[in-house]
């Protein structure tokens, strides 16, 4: 039996006497949920995972706690009936022997649990239902979210048990509770995706031990949620035939190198004031991608509509999809489809240069690999690439002029 022993005293140490202890992972048996936690959960850690209502996290974290092998599982929910959660496990598989199931919500009750059972993970659904009886208030508000996981965290850190919290989220996006218990827990990560989509994406906003850059991708079936391990094959879509405003960009989300599809339409503002849309891309570098190519291309783009949408219901904050963005701009501005085997990476400035970006020998050899005969950079990267390494054409440009020859004439 696990039991929780008292801490031991502290003392002041000096740095070069501690010895440095290489952390263990244990694999979650999800490589997209190991991939975005580091390697997998180390042991005594506190995450927390946040989402929308109805996007999946439930279903997640049991998908999770039946896929650990040789490894006891206890999932604490306060939301739904043992029946309920059957049922899920049902819908998602074969449900394991290894994972307990415990409808409570009081904290006092969980850890006599917790004693009997030992379990070598612990998942709670969710935080915001626990209550303890240390608290005079009710299950949610602010004392009691940081009573709980003030609790939870002592017991993952003296049992060297690692805690899985799920959390609500407010209506602006933000995890409900105090601010504080984003500072408590060792992880946060933030499960979202559009209901219209079947695509969800798993980020890491905080990570004690590992990156904070890496996302994994799942889709949501009918049978719960099925990993991602190429994403540029969903969010590049293959048509019969060529379409204006439609381009695709080079991409890179912490280790993992993507394909992207970027669509533009331009069109004669309608009413007057010229329509400025991005869906998955920052508006505010939308706005200047457009001065750029007004002022050193100069197209006419100040009375005309642009919207902007990255494909797949992704978003995208790299800056090398700036080259990717102005030539879909342009395509639909002009109505001259771009060719399907074409690919873009590239940071275009305010004085229109294209410049480089960084891991480009990642980017080409996904568009390689994926079959793409020419591929747009940045021509100062001439010394860093090798062209005969590589089966797709590089086609190296300097500034915007440049592209618009290569692509227009």
């Amino acid at each position: 039996m696990k039991r929780i022993s008292p801490a031991r005293k502290a003392v002041p140490t000096p740095l070069d006497v501690i010895a440095p202890n290489r952390e263990e992972r244990i694999d979650t048996g999800t490589a997209e949920l190991n991939r975005v936690l580091g390697g997998g959960l180390v042991p005594g850690s506190l995450v927390l995972i946040g989402g929308e209502p109805g996007i999946g996290k439930s279903t997640l974290m049991l998908q999770v706690a039946m896929g650990f092998e040789n490894r006891k599982v206890l999932y604490v929910t306060g939301e739904e009936s043992d029946q309920q959660i059957r049922m899920r496990a049902d819908r998602i598989g074969v449900p394991n022997a290894a994972c307990l199931v415990l409808t409570e919500t009081n904290t006092q009750n969980i850890f006599n649990f917790l004693e009997k059972v030992s379990p070598g993970v612990l998942v709670i659904d969710s935080i915001q239902t626990l209550y303890t009886d240390h608290i005079e208030s009710s299950p949610g508000s602010i004392s009691q979210v940081r009573e709980c996981a003030a609790e939870l965290q002592r017991y993952a850190k003296l049992t060297d048990t690692p805690v899985i919290l799920i959390g609500h989220i407010t209506k602006d996006g933000t995890l409900a509770g105090p601010k504080v218990l984003e500072h408590m827990v060792d992880t946060v990560l933030q499960f979202e995706g559009d209901r219209h989509y079947e695509f969800r994406i798993l980020r890491s906003v905080k990570n004690r031990f590992g990156s904070t850059s890496e996302l994994g991708i799942f889709e949501m079936t009918g049978k719960g949620l099925r990993e991602i391990h190429n994403p540029s094959e969903i969010l590049v879509s293959r048509r019969e035939e060529d379409v204006s405003g439609i381009a695709v960009a080079a991409t890179i989300e912490g280790q993992r190198p993507m394909l992207v599809e970027t669509q533009a339409l331009v069109g004669t503002a309608a009413y007057g004031t010229p329509q400025r849309t991005a869906t998955g891309f920052d508006a505010k570098r939308l706005n200047m991608l457009l001065a750029v190519l007004e002022k050193r291309a100069g197209f006419k783009l100040g009375s005309k509509d642009v919207f902007l949408n990255m494909a797949g219901g992704i978003k995208v904050d790299d800056p090398a999809i700036d080259l990717a963005v102005i030539s879909a701009v342009m395509s639909s501005n002009a109505d001259i489809p771009v060719p399907q085997h074409y690919c873009f990476t590239g940071e275009v400035s305010l004085s229109g240069e294209i410049r480089a970006v960084n891991r480009i020998e990642q980017r080409i050899a996904e568009a390689d690999k994926l079959g793409y005969e020419k591929i747009f950079l940045s021509a100062y990267l001439k010394k860093s690439v090798n062209p005969q390494k590589i089966r797709a054409e590089i086609i190296f440009v300097k500034k915007i002029e440049d592209l618009v020859r290569s692509l227009f004439g």
